[in-house]
């Protein structure tokens, strides 16, 4: 169980309806858990009240002069904050601060604890829920995890984990998607907590273009990490559609000739189409597999990465062994007794 302290980032833009409220709640969630922390309200230039009343309700705010995406702005808190366990959380009221102590709790043994959008209380607009069903289901094909929750905004982790990311990390919408499919990729512990999602007050910024840039991304990130997820399901489906057009090609002619034999081998039967086909399917293999081995590659000449929170070390102890042996030699007097 891990107790802080914790370093609690809230993106904002234009959120001065519910930024202060937000601050307060997260402050007294913390501190009625006994949990040390400080709160970082990053103001990604906004045009109304949002830092003044970050101010007002106790935050530090650190204010870009410009709108430079959301998770610039969370990039930004992680550089400034003080202590190495990051809690990130939405200024819009939608992320419940309750489930935060719980999140934090688990930072013990995991290097990421995620806010799963499964609680019973969840407001997700109907109208965004295929897109992230699909979303979802093209991350965990790149992962070969389960995801529960692909972008969610409420979550905790290791800022010395995170970091090592910064270049790769999307300073736009996607920050989340992107933290979430490179911590899997790498094989650190991602783990999730159960949690509300409420609506929110204000104006929503994510708009509908927005799924095709989480789509990209997410092959983006298979191409950096897991580039065989991406190569080798297109060559397979190129070899597929060459294999039936070979199979269409050998029949049409033999029904076209009546010939039916080994001169099959010899004779221009295949369409081009076909061979095309193949040898297309043949390249993406091999480029999947070339692109799999310079990031190997890569990974060993980069340096040490930051150990996962999801092993344990466990000490012998000589002195259980010893008592162990005592009661086992215990037991065999007491059978021996039983048998006189």
């Amino acid at each position: 169980m891990f107790r802080g302290p914790v370093s609690v980032v809230i993106p904002a833009y234009n959120e001065e309806l519910a930024v202060g409220a937000q601050v307060d709640q997260v402050r007294r969630v913390l501190s009625s858990h006994g949990i040390a922390h400080e709160i970082i309200v990053v103001d990604d230039g906004s045009s109304d009240r949002t830092a003044e009343l970050a101010l007002k309700a106790g935050a530090r705010v650190l204010q870009h002069l410009d709108n430079r995406g959301y998770g610039k702005a969370i990039k930004s808190g992680i550089v400034a904050a003080k202590f190495g366990v990051i809690v990130i959380t939405d200024a819009d009221g939608t992320y419940p601060p309750e489930a935060i102590p719980a999140l934090v709790n688990l930072m013990g043994s995991a290097d990421m604890a995620v806010g799963a959008r499964t609680g019973p209380q969840v407001h997700i607009p109907l109208i965004r829920r295929p897109a992230k069903w699909l979303l979802a289901r093209l991350a965990m094909h790149v992962a070969g995890r389960r995801i529960p929750d692909l972008n969610s905004g409420l979550r905790a982790f290791h800022r010395s984990c995170v970091r090592q990311y910064f270049p790769v990390l999307s300073n736009r919408f996607s920050f989340t998607t992107t933290v979430t499919l490179a911590l899997m990729a790498d094989d650190y512990r991602v783990v999730y907590h159960p949690i509300d999602y409420r609506k929110r007050i204000g104006k929503s910024k994510i708009a509908p273009r927005h799924f095709m840039d989480f789509v990209i991304l997410v092959l983006r990130m298979a191409m950096l990490f897991q580039p065989l997820k991406v190569f080798v399901p297109l060559s397979l489906s190129c070899g597929l559609l060459g294999l039936l057009k070979v199979v269409y090609d050998v029949a049409s002619f033999s029904l076209r000739t009546g010939t039916f034999n080994w001169s099959l081998l010899y004779q221009p039967v295949l369409s081009t189409s076909a061979i095309l086909l193949l040898l297309v399917a043949l390249q993406l293999l091999l480029i999947g597999m070339l692109a799999d081995g310079i990031l190997r590659r890569i990974a060993l000449n980069s340096g040490p990465v930051v150990d996962s929170r999801g092993a344990r070390l466990l000490e012998f102890d000589p002195a259980s062994v010893s008592h162990t042996r005592a009661e086992v030699l215990s037991d065999r007097e007491r059978l021996q007794e039983v048998a006189e």
